[in-house]
């Protein structure tokens, strides 16, 4: 692969200018309680991914069903700029990222909601503040697994922060709130296949540093990634959030599988329709389903 180190340079110097003249308005807008401050984020992100010449494929769509809770996969910070591109949205992201230098800043810009893992009794502040988000109509992303992967595969996810599928459906008063699996996968770079041995240099997982990544992202660019929207599931006070988890894990596996595959929407089409299906009730899966 050719470096670039001058398109790096060039993004970095596009970017930084547009964010400092932004940031003052989202701040306004944030202080105002404006619900524009959720507009200037997605259209930055946009910006951004153009910049960096990120190629953003979406298959499915966002449901409008309100209250939202979406459960992805999770490979790179980069995850949140390719997510944040296609919808209005909020974020949850583990509370170190919050004294980030800039990326922090540009996190909490985001209006995202910082959680301490360590922490236990820190999740229920987290749970309810997420179930506001929903319930004043702005889709919530849970990175269910609680970690970043290498990219080629999907681990477990966690099960104590769906707990705010409960928490929205109470302080809505509503008998359940919805659920959408969504996968992100990357699939080229520089218009070649990634491949299992090439997919761990766009993800960011282990024990990588921030700016030596995101350096290499600025630098060579030229990144194809697949967001895939699986079927809305409606969860209820009484579903239990292992099944719930459970569930989810395993459709965004299936998703994230088929984009690492390149299978096309009509296979994917295809084989939702061989499929028995992982029902619509979860509260209603018999325990062996999961």
């Amino acid at each position: 692969m050719v470096r670039r180190p001058f398109r790096a340079v060039a993004s970095a110097a596009t970017l930084i200018p547009v964010v400092l003249a932004l940031a003052p308005i989202q701040l306004f807008l944030m202080w105002r309680g404006s619900p524009k401050a959720q507009d200037l984020p997605l259209w930055f992100h946009r910006f951004a991914m153009r910049v960096v010449g990120v190629k953003v494929k979406v298959i499915g769509a966002p449901s409008e069903e309100r209250p939202l809770l979406i459960a992805s996969n999770h490979a790179s910070w980069l995850d949140i700029p390719v997510l944040g591109s296609v919808c209005r949205m909020s974020f949850v992201a583990k509370s170190e990222i919050a004294g980030w230098p800039v990326f922090g800043w540009l996190a909490r810009l985001q209006r995202t909601i910082f959680v301490d893992r360590a922490r236990r009794t820190h999740t229920a502040n987290v749970n309810q503040e997420m179930a506001e988000r929903m319930i004043a109509g702005s889709p919530v992303v849970l990175f269910a697994e609680g970690t970043s992967s290498d990219g080629n595969r999907v681990l477990a996810f966690r099960t104590s922060l769906l707990g705010a599928a409960r928490a929205a459906i109470a302080a809505s008063g509503g008998d359940s709130v919805a659920v959408q699996p969504v996968s992100v996968a990357y699939t080229h770079r520089n218009g070649l296949p990634l491949g299992r041995l090439g997919r761990p240099f766009v993800a960011w997982y282990g024990d990588m540093t921030f700016g030596s990544h995101l350096w290499s992202i600025l630098r060579d660019g030229a990144i194809d990634a697949t967001v895939t929207f699986g079927e809305v599931m409606r969860a209820d006070a009484a579903t239990d959030r292992k099944r719930l988890a459970a569930v989810a894990e395993r459709e965004v596996r299936r998703l994230t599988t088929n984009a690492l595959l390149g299978r096309t929407p009509d296979d994917v089409k295809a084989q939702e329709a061989e499929r028995t299906g992982d029902g619509v009730n979860w509260s209603a899966m018999p325990p062996e389903a999961a």
